[in-house]
């Protein structure tokens, strides 16, 4: 199918592109960036007149619920919420049931996700075992099957030998390992330590819970040359521990969630279980310094941490709910929003959830590495067209996700947020489209 995206402000991050322009695309392939040839005859056109054509969204942190937790989440309601956010390419965690240690698990993820042709999928598989942290998995395995990375998602590896020997697995055939940094054993409470959790009496998780976990890791990969990427800090403290670490050299990226960017402890209220997400929110600071930090480039990626929970398991006392909140319809626009209360130019802001993402994937995806979260003439037409004057409000009955629950919602926040995505293509195929306003009734 050939398609022309037409008078768009055409943004590329990764090659600093931003003008006013047509994209023609055709067998999957951007053919033209301006004028196209005479002889392309589109067979859809669709008018960006006052829109962004970006680079589709590339989000480092998503679950799909599936397999094992169906009642939360299908591949198929959380990939058109993928779409209905603009995002065209995502990285989802081991932990499901069972756990993606297998390849053939891995292989059926894949084929499910290109048959619905919605959004690519990339599966870390598990580290060890059952993410048990005890045996190592077949990484070649599963690196043949179409794993980009390894992970122990949300399980602490306790054994710091076992843990020094994946890494320096890893580090001998080139593999990233993604390690989100929380001690096995502080990191057991539900909300962060401080004056919030002490005032509910609710238990706390410190900051040491991330930071001794940190220091671990970064020993390790000086020691074993590892390639690590640190998923979705939390504190201040954290954040300057990652700085110093580049700073020094070290084979790091990191990443921060929608959560952790724009909310803080303060927002749970009265034991708001939509505010139970992990890793917990934690206080103003922490969040100003996570901010910075993403604006600065000590932090590469902002990612949803998409974590549908369905109603039964969410609306439960603070303590007893499972941690979690749907994002990735929310990523664009809180990207968006913290650009704005940055002072950020449009394509930096857009480049921590499209170019920037990619680079820490870097050679894992294959052909893909080269135009993947860009806009380039031919390369991979994935493409989001957002309106980045529109403004709105999420309403949970409205999202595509089959999980409902997010910090924010309209009735929780009354947060309005800035921009809407109207066209997502994936490899030029047509994934998702906003149904047009219809004037109220009796306008004419």
């Amino acid at each position: 199918m050939k398609i022309l995206v037409r008078n768009g402000r055409v943004i590329d991050p990764a090659s600093g592109r931003d003008e006013i322009t047509d994209v023609a695309i055709a067998a999957g392939r951007i053919v033209a960036i301006g004028k196209a040839n005479p002889d392309f005859h589109a067979n859809r056109s669709i008018d960006a007149t006052g829109c962004v054509v970006a680079p589709g969204l590339v989000d480092l942190a998503a679950r799909l619920r599936e397999p094992g937790h169906e009642h939360e989440g299908m591949l198929e309601s959380e990939l058109n919420a993928a779409a209905a956010g603009g995002v065209t390419s995502l990285v989802c965690p081991p932990d499901t049931d069972p756990t993606l240690d297998e390849p053939g698990l891995v292989e059926m993820l894949k084929f499910r996700a290109r048959k619905l042709s919605l959004c690519r999928l990339f599966p870390l598989g598990a580290l060890t075992r059952g993410l048990a942290g005890e045996v190592l998995t077949e990484m070649a395995e599963l690196t043949e099957a179409g794993c980009v990375g390894f992970s122990q998602a949300e399980v602490a590896v306790r054994d710091t030998l076992v843990l020094m020997r994946a890494l320096q697995y890893a580090a001998t055939f080139g593999y990233t390992v993604w390690l989100r940094p929380q001690d096995g054993w502080l990191g057991q409470g539900v909300a962060a330590s401080g004056a919030v959790a002490t005032r509910l009496g609710l238990s706390g998780v410190p900051v040491a819970a991330e930071t001794i976990a940190l220091q671990q890791i970064l020993e390790l990969v000086r020691t074993t040359g590892a390639r690590v990427h640190l998923c979705r800090l939390s504190s201040a403290a954290g954040v300057g521990l990652v700085r110093r670490a580049k700073a020094e050299g070290l084979p790091v990226s990191a990443d921060v969630s929608i959560n952790s960017l724009h909310l803080t402890d303060v927002d749970i209220g009265y034991f708001n279980a939509a505010m139970r997400v992990t890793p917990p929110l934690r206080q103003g600071p922490d969040r100003e310094a996570l901010r910075t930090a993403l604006a600065d480039g000590t932090l590469d990626a902002l990612v949803s941490d998409h974590t549908p929970v369905d109603a039964d398991a969410k609306n439960l006392p603070f303590g007893e709910a499972e941690p979690g909140a749907t994002g990735l319809e929310l990523l664009l626009s809180l990207a968006l929003k913290w650009g704005q209360d940055s002072g950020l130019a449009l394509p930096a802001t857009l480049a921590r959830v499209t170019s920037e993402p990619v680079r820490v994937l870097g050679d894992a995806l294959g052909s893909l590495a080269s135009s993947a979260g860009r806009l380039v003439e031919g390369g991979v037409a994935d493409v989001c067209v957002f309106d980045p004057e529109a403004t709105w409000r999420v309403v949970p009955g409205a999202l595509r996700s089959q999980g409902r629950h997010t910090p924010f919602a309209f009735d929780a926040t009354g947060m309005a947020l800035p921009g809407r995505v109207k066209v997502t293509l994936v490899a030029g195929t047509l994934a998702y489209e906003r149904a047009p306003t219809l004037p109220p009734e009796g306008a004419h």
